[in-house]
C-alpha cells in the first residue's frame, strides 16, 4: 500500500495543462493548478502548509529565442507585464516557505535577475528524445538523469517530430498550437523531478 500524500499541497503556478505536476497528482498529492483563466498568480492567495511549489511563468518575453524583440517589449510594457507574473510567483514562494520549490524557464534573461540556475537540462537528459535547453532555479533535489540520444538536429528545438499535429504534419513554429506544445513539461523530466522531490 502506497503512502498517503493527500495532505501534501503542491502549487503548480502558471502550470497550463498541469504536465509538470501530473506525477504528484497521480501519487495522490493535493495539487492546486494555479493557471489562467481560472486562477491568476497576480491575485492568488495561497493556502497554509504548502509542501512544494512548481512555477513556470510564461517565457515569451524572456526567452533568448525572441531576443531580437526584447528592446521593443521593454519599451511597450510587455516585459514589465511578464515581470509582474514572475514576481508574483516568487512572492507566493516567499509567503509559503515550502519544503522545496522550483521555477522553470528556457534560456533567456531571467538569469540576469535570479542569477545562475541550479539546473540546466534538455529533455533528452531525462528520456525524451529532443533538446530544448531549460533552466531551473529554486531549492530542490536534482533529478537523476537517464539520457537518450535526441531524434535529430532540426529547427529550433532540435527534434524532427516537434511540434506536429495529431496527424503527424508539422504545424509551424509561430502557431498557438506550437507554442502550447513547446511549453509542455517533458514527461520524462516531470517523473524524474517527482522521484527526487517527493
Amino acid at each position: 500500500m502506497g503512502m498517503d500524500n493527500s495532505s501534501k499541497i503542491i502549487l503548480d503556478l502558471c502550470g497550463g495543462a498541469g504536465s509538470w505536476s501530473r506525477p504528484y497528482k497521480e501519487a495522490g498529492y493535493d495539487v492546486r493548478l494555479v493557471t489562467l483563466p481560472e486562477y491568476d498568480v497576480l491575485t492568488y492567495e495561497p493556502p497554509d502548509n504548502v509542501y512544494g511549489i512548481l512555477a513556470a511563468p510564461p517565457c515569451t518575453d524572456f526567452s533568448v529565442s525572441g531576443a531580437q524583440y526584447w528592446k521593443a517589449k521593454d519599451q511597450d510594457g510587455r516585459t514589465i507585464k511578464s515581470m509582474s507574473t514572475l514576481i508574483a510567483c516568487l512572492k507566493i514562494i516567499s509567503m509559503c516557505r515550502p519544503d522545496w520549490w522550483a521555477l522553470e524557464n528556457p534560456v533567456g534573461r531571467i538569469k540576469h535577475w535570479l542569477g545562475e540556475p541550479q539546473l540546466k537540462f534538455n529533455p533528452c537528459d531525462y528520456g525524451d528524445p529532443w533538446t530544448k535547453k531549460t533552466y531551473l532555479w529554486g531549492n530542490f533535489n536534482k533529478p537523476e538523469k537517464s539520457p537518450v540520444e535526441p531524434v535529430s538536429n532540426s529547427n529550433q528545438t532540435n527534434c524532427i517530430s516537434w511540434p506536429r499535429d495529431e496527424s503527424g504534419k508539422s504545424i509551424g513554429w509561430n502557431t498557438d498550437k506550437a507554442k502550447e506544445l513547446r511549453s509542455i513539461t517533458p514527461p520524462g523530466f516531470a517523473e524524474a523531478f517527482y522521484k527526487a522531490n517527493k
